[in-house]
């Protein structure tokens, strides 16, 4: 669990700060932040914590948690931070004015998908129609929501995709519990502009990682190899190694959700994704091998559920010219992330 005084979290709200962000608009404004103890969310709160300490920006931040001890290890107690104690399935009342708010509630793991599908159904359909009737009450100035590349669906031979490209969903198959919802979440967000004028983003986001990521019962490639190493343990493929993957760390991430949340037009999508380095699973499991400063090694070993809960689509490269026509750009090499991550879980 990383927590906001950890060095590595101040070294990347650093970096984060650098970006071309129009921080001034966050200036004496409320925030609200759903599912706030995640990776992404947790990050997104840091820095506005960051804002408040060092640049005076009096933001009132509202994190919205179902777990408040984990919350206070991971934030403190700031006085600028309140918590709302509950799950984003039930309404959220809320009597001051928000301004902003970052939807990021919701499980996504293999492990959540294949052990609570209607849970994560819930968070994405209810849990959002939740959000944006507290929007509609509360007339913010925008709601950004966390979504994912897997909205996509299986895009066949296509080998770039912008935001306007869609596949194909099977909604009986076994993982679409996660992009089905998904998808009727971004159809919410869409809905409500159009009949109520309350305007939106959505962030798709491609294989994010970094410190304060869930690494136990999770399922993800990245996850188990970090968990792996941490523990010192052999890293084991569940595969020949050969899918390649292309990783964002959670700063640049971070950074790319505050940019469209202050500069992108409203009531669009935008993908986030770092495809400056793609890797073979294989390759990325002998570089954390050689990063980790135990004495492990990787194997291959043929997985007999078949790789339940993972996507399987053809991999294709994720177009983010909108992103970058915002100014965006990622600036943390897979290496220098991977050496952050695991110093993560050692410090901890």
């Amino acid at each position: 669990m990383i927590n906001y005084n950890s060095q590595i979290v101040q070294d990347d709200l650093s970096v984060i700060y650098t970006q071309s962000v129009d921080w001034e608009r966050l200036k004496n404004k409320t925030v609200l932040v759903t599912g706030a103890t995640g990776m992404l969310a947790s990050y997104f709160s840091f820095m506005l914590i960051y804002l408040n300490k060092f640049h005076q920006f009096n933001i009132q931040i509202l994190l919205l948690v179902r777990n408040e001890e984990k919350a206070i290890k991971i934030f403190g107690k700031e006085s600028s931070v309140h918590y709302l104690i509950q799950d984003v399935c039930d309404e959220i009342k809320i009597s001051q004015n928000i301004d902003f708010i970052i939807h990021a509630a919701g499980a996504s793991s293999p492990y959540y998908i294949l052990n609570n599908p209607v849970g994560i159904i819930n968070s994405n359909t209810i849990g959002t129609l939740n959000v944006m009737e507290l929007a509609r009450k509360n007339k913010v100035e925008k709601v950004l929501f966390t979504s994912t590349r897997e909205v996509y669906g299986n895009t066949g031979s296509t080998e770039i995709i912008n935001e306007t490209e869609m596949g194909i969903i099977d909604p009986l198959d076994y993982r679409s519990c996660y992009p089905e919802s998904k998808r009727m979440a971004e159809t919410i967000l869409k809905s409500y502009p159009l009949q109520y004028k309350i305007p939106f983003n959505s962030v798709r986001i491609a294989h994010s990682y970094g410190p304060g990521m869930e690494i136990e019962n999770d399922g993800r490639v990245m996850s188990d190899f970090i968990r792996d190493a941490v523990n010192n343990q052999n890293i084991i493929l569940q595969s020949d190694g050969q899918a390649e993957r292309a990783f964002c760390y959670v700063s640049d991430a971070v950074a790319a959700m505050f940019m469209v949340l202050l500069k992108g037009k409203q009531n669009e999508a935008y993908n986030i994704a770092n495809e400056t380095e793609p890797v073979k699973l294989v390759d990325l499991a002998e570089l954390i091998c050689k990063l980790s400063p135990a004495n492990i090694s990787f194997s291959f070993k043929q997985n007999e559920n078949g790789n339940a809960g993972y996507c399987n689509y053809k991999r294709a490269v994720l177009d983010v010219t909108k992103l970058s026509d915002l100014g965006w750009k990622p600036e943390i090499s897979l290496k220098l992330g991977l050496l952050k991550t695991l110093e993560s879980f050692q410090n901890k």
